[in-house]
This record gives C-alpha cells, sequence and structure tokens, in this order.
C-alpha cells in the first residue's frame, strides 16, 4: 500500500476498461449507422457547396457547437472559406457576418434548438440555404432546411446515455465527410494545403527548393576561367561557408561545381600552383542541379541518394539562380 494514493490490482481494472471498451463501441457503432445512411442527399449538399461562391457557415449549441467550430476549421483549412457562427451571439447582431453567397451548416441532435432556430428564419430572408445534422429529418430544424443529412437515433454511451457523446462523435465523422469530399470536388492537393499549413510539418515538407535556396551574396560562383585560388576565395569569404561554389559561363548558364571534397583530391594529387590552375581543369564538369519548383523533400532525397552536401539551383535556361545546402534543410527538421 503506498500512502496517498490507491494502487488497484490487474483483476480490479478489467472491468474499467471493459467498460471503456463498451463506450467506445457505442461510439464507432453510431459512426457505422451514419455511414450506412448515407445518399443522395449528402451528394446534393456537396454539390450545393460547391456551387456556392462564398462561405460555409457553421452552427450550433452547447457539445454540437464544438463539434461546428471543429468542422469550419476543417472546411477552412481545406479550401473551402468557412466561419462559425454562435446562435446565441447570431441574433444580437453577428447575422450580419452571413452575407447572401453563403450556406449555412447546423449542427443539433435534437433539432429543436431554441437558439438555433430562433436565427434561421433570419438566414433564410437574405437568401442562405440551410443544411441541417440532426438526428430526424422531422425535427423542427429538419423541417425548416433545405437539405437534411439525417444521423438516426442515437443512444449516447456512458453512464444513463446522458451527456452528448456518440451523437457528437457520430456528428463529427459525417462534419468530416462532408468537408473531405467537398476538399476533392475542388481538387485542392497537397500543395494548397501546405500553403494552409506553413508552420507545421506537412508545409514544410511540401516548400520549394525556391524558397529555401541561398541567393545573392550566400550564392557563391566564379566564371569559367577563374584560377582554384579565385574559386577558394569565393567560397572562403561566402556567408555561411558552404565549403562548395558553382562555376559559370558569362551568361550566368552552369557550367561546373567545385567543393572542398575537389579542393582535397587536388592537394592528394600533388596540386600545383593554385594561382596557375584553371578552375576549368579542376571543377566537376555537367554537375547535378536541381529546378525552384522541386519540393523539398524530393531535394533531401536527391542529396542523401548522392551522398552530396550541396546543389546548385538553375532555372529553365540552365542558368545559376541559387545554391542548395543540406544544412538548410536539416534546419528545417525535413525529413
Amino acid at each position: 500500500m503506498v500512502r496517498g494514493s490507491v494502487l488497484l490490482s490487474a483483476p480490479l481494472m478489467d472491468p474499467l476498461i471493459e467498460r471503456a471498451r463498451e463506450i467506445i463501441e457505442c461510439e464507432a457503432a453510431a459512426v457505422r449507422q451514419v455511414g450506412a445512411r448515407l445518399g443522395p442527399t449528402f451528394v446534393r449538399a456537396v454539390e450545393l457547396i460547391l456551387g456556392r461562391r462564398g462561405r460555409v457557415v457553421t452552427a450550433g449549441m452547447g457539445k454540437a457547437g464544438f463539434i461546428a467550430q471543429k468542422i469550419s476549421a476543417t472546411l477552412a483549412s481545406t479550401g473551402t472559406p468557412s466561419i462559425f457562427l454562435h446562435p446565441a451571439e447570431a441574433i444580437h447582431g453577428d447575422l450580419g457576418r452571413v452575407d447572401p453567397g453563403d450556406v449555412l451548416l447546423a449542427f443539433s441532435k435534437s433539432g429543436e434548438t431554441q437558439e438555433l432556430l430562433v436565427m434561421i428564419p433570419h438566414v433564410k430572408t437574405v437568401g442562405v440555404p440551410l443544411v441541417a445534422i440532426t438526428q430526424e429529418a422531422r425535427s423542427t430544424l429538419g423541417r425548416h432546411a433545405d437539405l437534411v443529412l439525417e444521423l438516426g437515433r442515437i443512444d449516447e454511451a456512458g453512464p444513463h446515455g446522458l451527456a452528448p457523446s456518440a451523437s457528437t462523435t457520430a456528428m463529427l465523422a459525417l462534419g468530416d465527410a462532408l468537408a473531405l469530399v467537398v476538399q476533392e470536388g475542388r481538387h485542392f492537393g497537397p500543395e494548397e494545403f501546405a500553403r494552409f499549413h506553413p508552420g507545421g510539418d506537412l508545409g514544410r515538407k511540401l516548400m520549394k527548393v525556391g524558397e529555401l535556396m541561398r541567393t545573392g551574396d550566400r550564392n557563391p560562383r566564379v566564371q569559367i576561367g577563374a584560377t582554384v585560388l579565385q574559386a577558394i576565395e569565393v567560397m572562403t569569404r561566402t556567408p555561411g561557408r558552404p565549403g562548395a561554389t558553382s562555376v559559370v559561363d558569362r551568361d550566368g548558364k552552369l557550367l561546373g561545381f567545385f567543393t572542398d571534397g575537389d579542393l582535397r583530391r587536388l592537394i592528394e594529387q600533388g596540386l600545383a600552383n593554385p594561382r596557375e590552375r584553371r578552375i576549368d581543369d579542376a571543377m566537376t564538369k555537367n554537375p547535378r542541379s536541381i529546378g525552384t519548383e522541386t519540393f523539398a523533400l524530393e531535394a533531401l532525397a536527391l542529396l542523401h541518394q548522392y551522398a552530396i552536401d550541396q546543389l546548385p539551383v538553375v532555372d529553365g535556361d540552365h542558368r545559376l539562380v541559387g545554391l542548395l545546402d543540406v544544412q538548410d534543410l536539416l534546419n528545417l527538421k525535413i525529413g
């Protein structure tokens, strides 16, 4: 026995685990029920949202309100402009947030939430269609809706079935299904998603080389015909000392690449006077390069594949525009 705590033996824990599993199964059953009920109305709801020029305004009270907020966030992050409108605030001035081009997506298990019902006539007078996510189409909310996505009768999980649980899980699943099918209808892919999530892991991985490359005085270069010593001096004074320099012609087109590794090999071979040795004879000719539109994750894979630390970045005419260094990718924790 430990003072100040209660130790439960394994046998005493088993009933708790079994009860938890019953609750999870109850919620899973509610989700399966919602999936089985999907039909033409769901298709019309998707088409309605895709066909409107405005936003999807979500609304709900209590726990259903939290689900409405989450679905609004999912819509907004997947290409569909959306806001959450609190029903109680709506009738005290926030109805001005709703425009004629919008769609109202209302969440209510019972379909009898008073705060929600009060705002509906005012929304519909400006021509905003209503899609209801509720238990039954014959509820007050369902009767006033243009489209009803029925949950069906759902018994809540937990003691006495009082706390919203299975019903909100079902609402969440149905709302996610609606938002993500709409996303597909907008052809909203990884690149667009990354633009809306620049601070996230996916956003970093889907950054382009053009956003990460070193440019200006951080992009070392020498012209063909320069000496090895001149190349070393450029590499040394370049901010960040990348340990490499590109070799270009007078038009800025990439011809070669010279690295610390190349310099070490020259020294091992008995480098002649670096003031006289031309970079043309020491550089790697026709080096690997990369374009600005390449994804950062793809660029990192190339660096790993060829066991190199830098890649010159070129445009469509093979002119040098930057330098990609593996350290810049590692600093972003890509990979």
